[in-house]
């Protein structure tokens, strides 16, 4: 019976922080992922599967979660510019939750062209969602991939981060996010929105934000 007080308080931080502190499309799932693995603490210990889950809104999940990753990933990569043939038909199985075969066809993008930093970024994104969140050697491997074809492109180290708070390490995500935003471009157009994610992290989990390099000099 325990688990009304946590859901309902759940539902109540989730609704207040997108009404409220007009949380973007783009950060619903790094906030339910924040806020999953500070209640885990409180209530299973870090444990993703959460028993008693109704099977209709699991599936409904999986599906949102799929069209926000896809959204997620395009906003480090041209809007003019319009992924492969492959990452195209995978991000429409993504949508749909069907994460394996999205990593399918990604596979095949990358043998196709290995010089392709989406792909592999959508593909190391494929295979997180299809361990049920956990960052598995394939996926590591994708996101490298995308970093030494596309160094300058800062999505392969983001989602590495989201992989890691998903898996209950906060640390890394906070560490990989604060080198990627000290390193950033002034003009790069992610600069500001990768610092407000970094900063309502920080809040989430009650740490003091780190001093931005404009403050240090003044």
């Amino acid at each position: 019976m325990s688990w009304l007080p946590i859901l309902l308080l759940a539902a109540v931080t989730f609704v207040m922080a997108v009404y409220w502190l007009k949380l973007a499309r783009s950060l619903w799932m790094l906030f339910g992922s924040a806020m999953l693995f500070g209640l885990a603490g409180y209530a299973l210990q870090g444990n993703p599967g959460l028993a008693g889950a109704p099977s209709e809104p699991v599936a409904e999940d999986n599906t949102q979660t799929g069209e926000l990753m896809v959204e997620a990933r395009r906003e480090f990569y041209p809007a003019g510019r319009m992924p492969s043939r492959f990452v195209v038909t995978a991000d429409a199985f993504t949508r749909q939750g069907q994460h394996g075969q999205a990593a399918n066809f990604l596979r095949n993008a990358v043998a196709e062209n290995p010089s392709d930093g989406e792909a592999w970024v959508a593909l190391g994104n494929a295979l997180v969602e299809h361990a049920d969140g956990q960052l598995t050697a394939a996926a590591l491997y994708a996101y490298s991939q995308a970093e030494q074809v596309a160094p300058e492109n800062p999505a392969p180290t983001y989602f590495l981060g989201l992989s890691f708070l998903r898996a209950g390490e906060p640390g890394k995500t906070l560490g990989l996010w604060r080198e990627l935003l000290e390193t950033a471009p002034e003009e790069a157009d992610w600069r500001e929105p990768l610092a407000a994610r970094l900063a309502r992290l920080e809040t989430m989990l009650g740490m003091p934000p780190a001093e931005s390099p404009n403050q240090s000099e003044d």
